[in-house]
């Protein structure tokens, strides 16, 4: 299953929601503006960066969407 941290109102976030969502994907939305543990797991998974989203797919962790 593929995870997302982000949050409501980044445009990249929702584009990466969307983009699974068209796939048929099953994915999980971590909102890390209202989840201390998930912003907690994000800033692990991503080196301390703050930036969002960060797509984890098959143990690849991702930050931000569209090859940035």
């Amino acid at each position: 299953m593929v995870e997302i941290f982000g949050k409501d109102t980044c445009p990249y976030t929702q584009a990466a929601r969307d983009h699974y969502a068209d796939l048929g994907a099953a994915f999980k939305y971590h909102n890390v503006k209202k989840d201390a543990e998930a912003l907690s797991r994000m800033l692990m998974l991503s080196g301390g960066r703050r930036e969002v989203p960060v797509v984890v797919e098959n143990g690849k962790v991702t930050i931000g969407y569209g090859g940035t």
